[in-house]
């Protein structure tokens, strides 16, 4: 039942709020600072026959049944829980123990009731299995004979790369439409494929859905479908795995990247790698040998395609040679480490011999 406002008589100079199970509370005037639990029914517009259960809730968050000749101390609160009920189940929030007259409870009041923060989540916990975030629109069963727990919680917070650009979810599961909607990408252009650490890589449908939960630093790759004029998409090809970091930084730089096996080699290709002021482009594909036992063995110079030039003009020492790399031309850059710094496998990788390229970049234009 829905409690309604009614205007009052002079003369009634009481005020206490009243409300339903939806605790949408009105005020109501009364004649009396010690209401019962009956005279409070009967304004709020329940009759004796209807059984009503009325509640008040104290100022300390505090739910006390009220019976009909009972007498109310609004000192202690002056709002009050009506509803038609033979009796209540018992619930808890944040490990208060609540009597509710209702056998089911929304999301909504229980945040209410427990004055939780908007910028904190609520669980239903459970036994065996992970307990349940309850939305404000959720309504929840309240089992007999048993207590149904609340607890609030800071939001969880999941991560998901997607083709190397990473999503947050709140929930610990997230549908394959989802994930790749958030991340800028059709589902249905692509052939999606998960990246568990330590599990076969595994071919998603777009009905499928991804548990963040499980072990290991997920991935989500794509690889294009054909599309409708016979012409096929170029997607990042993955000849060969690197290692987990270095995968993991390439991602976070935001830029496309593909590993190649051409030519008796295999490349790590960098596609739109931005170059600094003072070269006649902006960017650059550019390409590192990795060899086979990487990263025991080390990495060494690097190539750009088309080839770079200084915007002056200027001839760049040691990067006369040109390299095959699938089918196109690269331009050779000499750069190799010192005996001061030697490549360390236990240090160095792909991050790590991206610094060496970027200080040779800006070293050929004075930066």
């Amino acid at each position: 039942m829905t409690i309604e406002h009614h205007e009052t008589a002079r003369g009634k100079d009481t005020a206490i709020e009243i409300a339903g199970l939806d605790l949408n509370f009105h005020a109501f005037e009364l004649d009396t600072r010690t209401p019962t639990g009956g005279k409070i029914a009967k304004v709020a517009g329940f009759s004796a026959d209807r059984y009503p259960y009325v509640l008040q809730w104290l100022d300390d968050g505090d739910l006390e049944g009220l019976r009909a000749q009972e007498e109310a101390d609004l000192g202690k609160g002056t709002k009050f829980i009506v509803a038609a009920s033979d009796g209540s189940n018992r619930i808890a929030i944040e490990g208060e123990g609540l009597d509710w007259p209702s056998d089911e409870i929304s999301g909504a009041v229980v945040r209410k009731l427990g004055r939780v923060p908007a910028d904190r989540s609520i669980y239903l916990e459970r036994k065996d299995e992970p307990d349940r975030l309850v939305e404000d629109g959720d309504i929840i069963k309240i089992k007999k004979d048993s207590i149904e727990q609340f607890r609030s919680r800071k939001p969880e917070a999941w991560e998901l790369n997607v083709q190397g650009k990473k999503i947050v979810s709140t929930t610990p599961v997230i549908s394959v439409v989802d994930a790749l909607t958030r991340a800028g990408f059709d589902p249905n252009a692509w052939i999606i494929i998960l990246k568990v650490a330590g599990q076969p890589k595994r071919q998603l449908s777009v009905s499928d859905e991804i548990d963040l939960r499980a072990p290991g630093i997920e991935k989500v790759r794509l690889t294009a479908k054909d599309v409708s004029n016979g012409e096929a998409r170029t997607a990042p090809s993955r000849d060969f795995a690197l290692l987990e970091a270095d995968e993991f930084y390439l991602d976070d730089l935001g830029l496309r990247w593909e590993t190649r096996n051409s030519d008796g080699h295999r490349w790590l290709i960098i596609h739109d790698y931005p170059v600094p002021a003072g070269y006649t482009a902006t960017t650059t594909t550019l390409a590192l040998m990795i060899p086979p036992t990487y990263p025991q063995a080390q990495i060494d110079m690097f190539y750009a395609y088309p080839p770079l030039q200084r915007a002056t003009g200027a001839a760049i020492p040691a990067t006369e040679a040109l390299q095959n790399i699938v089918g196109l031309s690269f331009q050779r850059w000499s750069r190799h480490r010192g005996n001061v710094v030697p490549w360390n496998p236990q240090r160095d990788n792909v991050v790590t011999h991206l610094a060496l390229v970027e200080s040779s970049l800006l070293k050929e234009v004075g930066e």
